[in-house]
Order: structure tokens, then C-alpha cells, then sequence
């Protein structure tokens, strides 16, 4: 298994609205083939900080969707006034050794 992590920071007040446009997201990744679940976790002592873990069968079934045109679909729902703190936007690629 492969899991994606991306880690970035809101920097003005829009976390709620963010928040909330992951709960009603539109699933284009469901599909995906390879693609186990999604994630999207924030922190209770940082709400404006968003954590987003997909799982997969393995890297390549990742890189397929990352490099598709569902993927930049997939983020057209993202609020337009959200910002980001400069330099917060993280990715790290894991692999599960046991769970």
C-alpha cells in the first residue's frame, strides 16, 4: 500500500468554508483505479491547518491520478478566497510497512 500525505495552512478565515467544501466534495478520486480512501484530517490545536491522506495500492495507481484531468477537476471546488501560508503546502509519500 502507498499512501500520499499533503499538509498545507490556511492563512486567512476561510477554514470553515474549506472544511466544508472537502465534506462535499465530489469524489472524482473514488473511481480512480488503485485508489483505496481519503482522509482529510485537521488538527485540533491548529484548525487552519489541513491534512489530506489518500491510500492506494501502490504508487503508480497514485501518479496516474495525480497526472490526470479528474485530479485538476477535483480542486476547482476549493474555495476562491481561500489563502495559504506561504511555504506551508507539504506532500510526503509513504509506504505502510504494517497496519
Amino acid at each position: 500500500m502507498f499512501v500520499s500525505l499533503s499538509t498545507f495552512t490556511i492563512a486567512n478565515d476561510s477554514n470553515a468554508n474549506v472544511h466544508e467544501a472537502f465534506k462535499n466534495r465530489p469524489h472524482l478520486v473514488d473511481g480512480a483505479p488503485g485508489f483505496q480512501r481519503l482522509e482529510v484530517l485537521s488538527p485540533q490545536d491548529n484548525p487552519q491547518e489541513i491534512w489530506l491522506l489518500t491510500y492506494w495500492d501502490n504508487e503508480e495507481s497514485f501518479k496516474t491520478w495525480y497526472k490526470s484531468h479528474q485530479y485538476q477537476e477535483s480542486h476547482k471546488g476549493i474555495p476562491k478566497d481561500t489563502q495559504l501560508v506561504p511555504g506551508s503546502v507539504k506532500i510526503k509519500y509513504f509506504t505502510v510497512v504494517s497496519n
